[in-house]
């Protein structure tokens, strides 16, 4: 049933010359049907580069909305009108507004798991993977990191130099898992190596062997000699992982590591958008789009 559906989601999606984006998170049978797969920014620009003009994100709406901030003549759909983000949405723009009222002095710096309006009151983006890179370049010494403590307290300790400042914010799935979770897996599996995402508390990063980026982790459990593997990041990036390396083992940190935003999305999700019975078209008004855009930008840049 599942291969009767994913064969008329390829044959419409093909008809219809759309492209389909699905983030590492997503079940294994979006990510089949996929044109794209990856981690939300690296989709927003391979979504720029795809000759459709049609995009549908199975994802959560900050990254649909980056996808439309990088592609504004394209048509872009969430697959899903709910899957939303809880880091995301921590934080508003005018809470942010006030916040910069108050550290006049500071350049702030937003992770780009942040909504389009909130962009519009940062000085730059930056991903997990560019964020010590970016910041490194910024000549500013006061930092302020928006929304996830965590990856800042991770890039701060990479760029001792600056002083940071944080505020309560942070991924709830990743921050859940505590060092206990840490030492019961690894008497579980003593020869495997930790791998984890840096929105990870620290007492949990402290212990990894590997510390990085959704894509980073995976990269590195491909290359590694190493055979078993604990993944300190989303469920089901263990198992994607498991059927690209089917000789090497690999193991969840913790099993309520699940977003449950990103499992909202389902095959029928995708197949209903497709033939436009679901989803949602992202509309952002030309000035966020604009504001937005200059943050986002600013990261390119830097990142070069």
């Amino acid at each position: 049933m599942i291969r009767n559906i994913q064969d008329e989601i390829i044959k419409i999606k093909r008809e219809r010359d759309i492209c389909i984006l699905a983030h590492s998170y997503q079940a294994h049978e979006i990510i089949e049907v996929a044109d794209f797969t990856g981690d939300s920014f690296q989709l927003s620009v391979m979504a720029s580069k795809a000759k459709q003009k049609k995009i549908i994100m199975c994802g959560v709406r900050f990254m649909a909305e980056t996808v439309k901030i990088l592609s504004p003549e394209k048509d872009v759909w969430l697959a899903n009108p709910v899957a939303g983000c809880p880091m995301a949405e921590q934080m508003d723009k005018e809470l942010i507004t006030q916040v910069r009222q108050q550290l006049p002095d500071y350049t702030v710096v937003a992770y780009i798991n942040t909504t389009a309006d909130l962009k519009t009151v940062c000085d730059v983006c930056v991903t997990s993977s560019s964020a010590v890179k970016i910041i490194q370049k910024i000549e500013n010494d006061n930092i302020l990191f928006i929304p996830d403590r965590n990856l800042g307290d991770y890039v701060a300790k990479q760029i001792p130099d600056k002083n940071f400042k944080f505020l309560q914010g942070g991924c709830p799935i990743h921050a859940a898992v505590t060092a206990k979770d840490v030492k019961r897996a690894r008497e579980s599996h003593p020869d495997a190596l930790l791998l984890v995402h840096p929105e990870c508390i620290p007492s949990v990063v402290e212990l990894a062997d590997f510390v990085g980026s959704t894509s980073a982790i995976m990269e590195y459990a491909e290359k590694s000699p190493a055979r078993e593997f604990i993944i300190g990041t989303e469920v089901s990036i263990a198992e994607h992982l498991q059927y690209r390396c089917p000789d090497k083992r690999f193991y969840a940190l913790s099993h309520n590591m699940v977003c449950p935003n990103m499992k909202i999305t389902t095959l029928m999700d995708l197949y209903n958008c497709l033939n436009g019975d679901g989803g949602e078209l992202i509309v952002l008004p030309e000035e966020t789009i604009k504001g937005a855009r200059r943050c986002i930008d600013e990261m390119i840049r830097l990142g070069q």
